[in-house]
């Protein structure tokens, strides 16, 4: 069966867009394949998080992962500190990267713009940690988006390299799996981009009935269409791209007609998007409060996966070292 790797970095709670672009077609494919899903706290450790929030955030995480529909039975999920053998081969693939290629790297330049003061070596050789999440399990496809399409392919680049200059076939190429039903971007609540956690404009799987609605009557807008027909500005289009995701085509289609014929009213399209956001949010969120509170479950899932995801990431550091020429005395 083949090997289906992603993660999710641990910087706290789940957002729409985690749910639409990741987490429901992890819940879709995790009967079809071998399926491994991790938290990827190292990851987060390039933005140096308070030791507390640190470990709250991996918890978060996990609960909602398990709250989303993720079912330990069916696939592994681990932690990504709690899999020494990740580290091991990330220290064997840095040997493999060069500063030249890691500093061209997109996420890199943008990272350094953004924070010029916390330029640390983990920014710079993200894209070789990450290759070592996807390598150690010798996945052959990562569902990823297409912010992530470069790490991807300087997995595959590592990959390919190593196999090379050992002349082993230890890797195989990872590719991108397309989620079920096509790729999805989920618009943030301020008309810009998509949601984020950084961008402040997300709605979370944690959130309230009274926060959410809150969060969309508070959606960007404009004035309204001035002729019949016309084509929608950003800031609406997001909404309707949010209304698609969550509400019935029939839904849909009555604020269409209201927007193209110029009666629509902002303040009913939110109020019916809050509505359909809460109807699947809210039992995700009712999930949530029940897995955080019961500890001996989360200890069970995590120990677990760690054991599975050992297993299967001692197999491929043995095939590594023994390429490079590493043996025991």
């Amino acid at each position: 069966m083949d090997v289906v790797l992603s993660g999710i970095r641990a910087t706290g709670h789940l957002h729409l867009g985690n749910y639409f672009g990741a987490l429901r077609n992890f819940v879709k494919i995790q009967d079809k394949y071998n399926c491994f899903y991790f938290i990827a706290d190292l990851h987060s450790l390039t933005t140096h998080p308070h030791p507390e929030d640190f470990h709250q955030n991996v918890k978060i995480i996990l609960t909602e992962y398990l709250a989303a529909g993720l079912d330990p039975d069916k696939c592994t999920i681990y932690v990504q500190s709690d899999v020494p053998e990740i580290c091991e081969l990330y220290t064997l693939l840095n040997m493999l990267a060069y500063k030249g290629e890691l500093e061209r790297t997109a996420a890199f330049k943008d990272k350094v713009r953004k924070n010029p003061e916390n330029v640390n070596a983990g920014l710079l050789t993200y894209p070789v940690l990450m290759a070592s999440d996807i390598l150690i399990h010798r996945s052959s496809w990562v569902p990823v988006g297409k912010d992530q399409d470069q790490h991807l392919e300087m997995a595959r680049t590592f990959a390919r390299r190593f196999n090379n200059l050992y002349g082993t076939e230890v890797f195989p190429e990872p590719h991108a799996m397309d989620p079920v039903g096509g790729p999805v971007k989920v618009p943030g609540l301020d008309g810009n981009g998509k949601m984020g956690k950084s961008e402040g404009n997300g709605i979370y799987l944690c959130d309230d009935e009274k926060t959410i609605t809150k969060k969309v009557m508070r959606a960007v807008t404009d004035a309204g269409p001035k002729t019949p027909d016309s084509p929608k500005p950003e800031v609406i289009d997001n909404l309707f791209t949010l209304m698609k995701l969550v509400s019935t085509p029939d839904t849909v289609n009555y604020f269409e007609e209201k927007w193209n014929d110029c009666s629509i009213r902002y303040g009913d399209m939110k109020k019916q998007l809050a509505e359909d956001i809460c109807k699947i949010t809210l039992p995700i969120r009712a999930r949530i409060d029940d897995i955080a509170n019961d500890s001996s479950y989360l200890h069970r899932v995590v120990s677990d996966g760690r054991d599975k995801a050992r297993a299967s990431a001692s197999a491929t550091l043995e095939m590594a070292r023994e390429a490079i020429g590493i043996k025991r005395f």
